[in-house]
């Protein structure tokens, strides 16, 4: 029987001399089809702003969704292709030579496109209203599209620190892999709705149902279909989608660029193809009844229905959907499916992203630390923090406190903003990635970093289409943009504008920092040598660039050969690192092998160690000193560490780094700078327990980065450091500076004499797919060079069986 469409999408007009490109725009499918003229965008609507991201596993077809996703805004009049190197996103050339998202490119385009007349009224209303759609008025969408290779894992962290939303997109054929979960969790961490998007369904093997259940048991959430697959036949090619939400569904001719599509509604479906009309009903009851379980609306809303699951508005299931996404602690997962390659499902996709993911308004508050304060951003600005001893901060920071009360934060902030990547372009400089947090960033604008103590102004604000730009005025709040010529600001740095021109910002804006990028710890490294003497400050300098690019990275240098050494995340991290020292900064040197980085432990406990620093260093004394001990621990095992009991009534302060866990234990000190045991003051005025805190652990840490066997890291021990002020303050000689290195060492020593530091070598559980033939070689080649065994029972993906 055949089938009659219902709507059609018409084809992109030529573009005529004189004349803007005419460009489709969707608008949901919900109503008829125009074509418009997109006029040049002006500053967004920060209710009209999303802020989306890409996160997959490697070759799940990121790149490849995001190329259609510009095709179909009208941002290209082409599509690019990965394997042709002639993406938008993947503009390296290391990129577009391996075929593979090395770093994180942002790119703004308008969803759906902006019409050449102003919206209509009603339209804004009905949409405001609830009765129409968010997609049937344009959004400013800024994408990111990330890497997903693990050795770029922080590329993807950082990325994740400043969205709103995310879009999985899942392989139809390997389902959820080990990435996914790992990109998963990050963004889990940030607390960022997500919504999945089945990719791949074109290929052998692909299974829709297998994944859908991979994605309630591997990501522990539970899948909301949204849309079910359309294969011809039923078992034949891929065609196209039914729509669970509008119960309709969408075709696309063979061999087309998903531009015409063909709209079947549920009656069309019932009388051409009964199999997937039943299958679509069966997902609308599954649908409503997910969202009735974890939504009290959308059970009025079924009541209100007669109980019909049919009859329940799309409206209604959207609107539902959008509040368990937004909701705290939300496990409910929207599911979509498509094949981007195949030019299928990307324009529902991007609907979703404009109906379903919120806001930037809609996220939580952001959390800002002052000193050892934590509050949300608002809460700040609005007068809820209240900072004690005014007096003693500014004059431990060397002002002059003025009598006249402070400005408060609310009228003082102009703009806040978090750098979240630096990338050294070779037209432009060195672009500041930021989101603005807070106000506006006005070009011009004085910005102080909170982080560094300096100030340096922002003289040209760009918003990013990959690698083309579009100079702007201002960047407002919600919106990422790009800051060129700033000379000292890092990967998440902290950089706000106040009002007036004072370089200082006032109490206690000056101490703002929003929540920082935690950098993993390295895996590989390798050595780096300058081509001759000549050129070792050369090289010197374009590391410390690549560093401030990618803090992932490590540069240390051996006590021992005197080598410098890049550490990373990987083996391709180092090979993309050695080519843009080379071949991008111009660095005349040379990379060693790469090699392990092995972690060092310690197997039983030391004794106390007592140690007194006094030595002087820049012409100033310092004299403190620490007890420390040392002993193994377990990061796997849940362990509630205790301070030992003590006459001095000792308080335990712990902080985990890298696998080791510290504890500095103190005397308790009230107010008055007195004990429950003394009534003498114990800190000098020029110390603060936070400090001494703070400096302990960085010395402890700084001990740790280097092991007494083989000058590896040390990894999973527990360090106790005991302050005793009597014994371990010498009033103003005392400085904060590497109060706890020597102790720690000396009780790392002490415990390594008494049973060695054993080396600790990377081990991972892995998942290996193969064809049945070589299956034998493979498992032989596991058992038989590194003592490897599978431990995982066979299952068949298609052609091939996994392990």
């Amino acid at each position: 029987m055949t089938l009659k469409p219902h709507i059609v999408l018409l084809p992109f007009q030529k573009k005529s001399s004189g004349v803007p490109i005419s460009r489709i725009k969707w608008h949901s499918l919900l109503s008829r089809t125009y074509v418009t003229h997109v006029p040049p965008s002006n500053a967004p609507q920060v209710a009209r702003t999303r802020n989306i991201g890409i996160i997959a596993h490697i070759d799940a077809g990121k790149t490849t969704t995001t190329e259609r996703m510009l095709y179909y805004s009208g941002y290209t009049r082409r599509i690019g292709d990965v394997d042709d190197g002639s993406t938008v996103t993947d503009f390296l050339p290391a990129e577009r030579a391996r075929g593979i998202t090395i770093q994180s490119a942002a790119i703004t385009f308008e969803w759906p496109q902006k019409p050449s007349e102003p919206e209509s009224a009603d339209l804004v209303e009905s949409v405001e209203s609830g009765t129409e759609p968010k997609s049937a008025l344009s959004h400013h969408i800024n994408l990111i599209d990330t890497p997903g290779h693990a050795d770029f894992t922080f590329e993807v962290r950082r990325s994740l620190r400043i969205l709103d939303g995310a879009v999985c997109i899942l392989d139809g054929v390997a389902g959820v892999e080990a990435q996914t979960e790992q990109v998963w969790k990050q963004a889990g961490e940030w607390s960022i709705p997500r919504i999945v998007y089945v990719n791949k369904l074109d290929r052998d093997g692909a299974a829709f149902g297998r994944t859908v259940k991979e994605v309630a048991s591997r990501l522990a959430g539970w899948p909301a279909v949204c849309q079910i697959p359309w294969w011809e036949g039923g078992e034949g090619r891929f065609t196209g989608v039914a729509d669970v939400v509008n119960l309709r569904g969408l075709l696309y001719p063979k061999g087309g660029d998903g531009k015409v599509i063909r709209v079947f509604t549920l009656q069309d479906l019932e009388k051409a193809n009964p199999k997937l009309a039943s299958e679509l009903k069966r997902a609308r009851i599954a649908l409503v009844e997910l969202l009735s379980e974890h939504d009290d609306t959308m059970v009025d809303t079924f009541l209100e229905s007669n109980e019909d699951h049919l009859a329940v508005p799309a409206m209604a299931i959207l609107s539902s959907l959008r509040r368990c996404l937004l909701a705290e602690n939300n496990r409910v997962i929207p599911l979509f499916a498509g094949a981007s390659f195949r030019n299928i499902g990307v324009q529902p996709l991007l609907d979703a992203t404009v109906n379903l993911l919120p806001e930037p308004r809609e996220r939580p508050d952001s959390e800002i630390s002052i000193g050892a304060t934590k509050i949300g951003l608002q809460d700040l600005l609005i007068g809820k923090l209240v900072l004690p001893n005014a007096d003693s901060q500014a004059s431990k920071r060397g002002r002059k406190h003025s009598a006249t009360p402070s400005v408060p934060p609310a009228h003082a902030l102009e703009g806040c903003a978090l750098a979240f990547k630096v990338v050294n372009d070779v037209r432009k400089g060195v672009l500041v990635y930021i989101r603005i947090y807070s106000g506006s960033i006005h070009r011009g604008a004085l910005l102080y970093n909170t982080n560094l103590n300096v100030s340096e102004k922002a003289t040209t604000l760009l918003r990013m289409y990959a690698s083309d730009s579009l100079p702007v005025q201002s960047i407002e709040a919600g919106q990422i943009g790009v800051i060129a010529g700033l000379k000292h600001a890092r990967t998440g740095d902290t950089l706000i504008a106040c009002y007036g021109s004072k370089v200082v910002p006032p109490e206690p804006l000056d101490r703002l920092q929003l929540r920082p990028i935690e950098v993993p710890p390295p895996v590989f490294f390798a050595s780096i040598e300058p081509n001759s003497l000549r050129e070792e400050k050369d090289m010197q300098e374009k590391l410390a660039l690549l560093l401030r690019e990618d803090p992932s990275l490590h540069v240390t240098q051996d006590e021992d050969t005197g080598q410098i050494l890049l550490s990373g995340m990987g083996e391709l991290h180092l090979e993309i690192a050695r080519d843009r020292l080379v071949n991008d900064l111009k660095a005349k040197a040379t990379m060693g092998q790469i090699e392990i980085g092995y972690r060092e432990t310690i197997l039983h406990p030391s004794e106390a160690m007592t140690k007194i620093y006094d030595r002087e260093t820049a012409g100033q004394k310092g004299k403190a000193g620490c007890t420390a001990t040392m002993e193994p621990y377990n990061t796997t095992e849940s362990q509630s560490i205790e301070p030992p009991p003590s006459p001095q009534d000792l308080e335990a302060w712990s902080h985990e780094r890298d696998g080791n866990l510290v504890t500095v234990l103190t005397p308790k000190i009230h107010q008055d700078n007195t004990s429950h045991s003394s009534k003498d003051a114990l800190l000098s005025p020029n110390l603060t327990l936070p400090d001494l805190r703070t400096a302990y652990l960085n010395g402890a840490l700084a001990a740790l980065s280097r092991g007494p066997g083989k000058s590896y890291q040390v990894r999973s021990v527990h360090v106790t450091l005991t302050l005793h002020p009597p014994t371990h303050l010498f009033g103003t000689e005392s400085t904060i500076s590497a109060l706890a290195h020597f102790a720690t060492i000396a009780a790392l020593k002490d415990s390594a004499s008494k049973g060695g530091t054993p080396l600790m070598e990377p081990v991972m559980d892995v998942t290996i797919s193969v064809d049945e033939a070589s299956l034998g070689p493979v498992v032989h080649d596991i058992s038989s060079s590194r003592g490897g065994h599978a431990i995982r029972t066979a299952r068949r993906r298609g052609d091939q069986t996994s392990h």
